[in-house]
């Protein structure tokens, strides 16, 4: 039995979601990122044969030790397609293969092709390399920077087995492109695992799910959800997820991962289709941003705020966090006598000092919108945390998200 053979496969029926803001995520911009990823929104689209649990999400888990392995004998010209969130130009690659259980099993000579006209036409290759055996980390540059939506691998042969070809992990790094405009996908949807509803504001994502008495929230980036859920099991019924919407808004494909096992293969999967437009309720579920909020400021006088972007490197508030704000607003006029501490808090990504003071300026920028809505000054406070603490792992994207947030802290 292969290692791994089963860790995609879970058969608890967790449900997931919340997380996303982003002080740090923003409009391209120059920032550079492995699109290649499935935090990114990036996602399988044609797959070959697959031993069982090596399944091929697994190459874009951002993960050296969880891999893709070919159905037992088929060891050459296996070929992939994954789809982009959105259009862009890879400009180099990795890979790793020192994970590889079987002698001579590591993928050799690869194909890379790029398309923005199908999942199956308008291909044109932009790196043919041989990899080294057992080896992680493996740094390519394009041949051509030609613009991409789907990316076509080609694994032509191994280094010798008879049995597999097994590869580890793909990542393609380009700039991050502009974020489109994102459906409002508000509403109630049936899935793989059973109904979910979720309410759209602005860039802000906040439902419930029908089991243990699940809820969640989140942000939208373009067509890409990142959220987290939380659950009433107990301390581990919590985690990430990533659900990408098609560009319609009436479908959806994802992955959901346990906090602090992101960093690797998927917990499990998760597709839906919209069935009504109508966001439905939970008895467990406020029904809206503002709602959540007044609920966990009342008992726990602390919240998360998601959904509140910024401008790269800035502390200038985009305006489709306006809809956010505006719900704290109207809490705020509704419970006169609160106080509040607004915090600030950054990922990992860049110096310490500059983080510090990022955060404390993005902190004093919600303070300036809520004292121009007419909430007094001296009801609020604000502090600036920088990266100094993480709610999860800075090694991935999706932990990078969740750190990345406002806190409302009631006196």
């Amino acid at each position: 039995m292969k290692r791994y053979a089963m860790n995609c496969f879970s058969f608890f029926l967790v449900f997931f979601l919340i997380l996303g803001i982003s002080p740090a995520s923003a409009p391209a911009g120059g920032e550079i990122v492995n699109l290649l990823s499935l935090q990114q929104g990036a996602l399988p689209v044609v797959i070959p044969p697959t031993y069982g649990g090596w399944n091929a999400e697994n190459l874009l888990d951002d993960s050296a030790e969880t891999g893709w392995a070919c159905e037992t004998g088929k060891v050459k010209d296996n070929v992939f397609v994954f789809v982009l969130a959105e259009t862009a130009t890879l400009d180099r690659f990795e890979f790793d293969t020192a994970s590889v259980d079987d002698d001579g099993a590591g993928a050799k000579d690869v194909l890379v092709e790029v398309s923005t006209t199908s999942q199956a036409a308008g291909f044109a290759p932009v790196l043919q390399v041989s990899l080294a055996d057992k080896a992680d980390g493996q740094r390519f540059q394009a041949t051509q920077k030609t613009p991409a939506r789907w990316v076509r691998l080609t694994i032509r042969n191994n280094h010798g087995s008879e049995k597999w070809s097994e590869l580890f992990s793909i990542r393609g790094f380009g700039e991050k492109p502009a974020i489109s405009i994102p459906v409002n996908i508000s509403g109630t949807y049936t899935s793989t695992y059973a109904q979910f509803h979720v309410r759209q504001q602005g860039t802000a994502l906040i439902g419930c799910y029908e089991y243990n008495d699940g809820v969640l929230d989140g942000t939208m980036e373009g067509r890409v959800m990142k959220m987290t859920w939380r659950e009433s099991g107990g301390p581990d019924d919590r985690g990430l997820a990533v659900l990408v919407f098609a560009a319609d808004g009436k479908s959806f494909r994802g992955f959901w991962w346990r906090l602090g096992d992101e960093m690797g293969a998927p917990s499990g999967h998760w597709d839906g289709e919209k069935i009504a437009a109508e966001v439905g309720g939970c008895p467990h579920w406020a029904g809206s941003v503002g709602g959540e909020l007044k609920k966990k400021l009342s008992v726990d006088k602390r919240a998360r705020l998601y959904g509140i972007l910024f401008d790269l490197n800035s502390a200038v508030i985009r305006s489709e966090s306006k809809p956010v704000l505006d719900e704290v607003l109207a809490l705020l006029k509704s419970q006169a006598d609160w106080k509040l501490t607004i915090e600030g808090h950054t990922d990992s990504t860049g110096a310490h000092d500059l983080n510090a003071s990022l955060s404390a300026k993005r902190a004093d920028s919600v303070k300036a919108y809520l004292v121009a809505g007419g909430i007094d000054a001296s009801r609020l406070k604000t502090a600036g945390f920088g990266e100094s603490k993480p709610v999860s792992d800075n090694a991935s994207e999706l932990g990078r998200a969740q750190n990345r947030r406002v806190e409302l802290v009631r006196e």
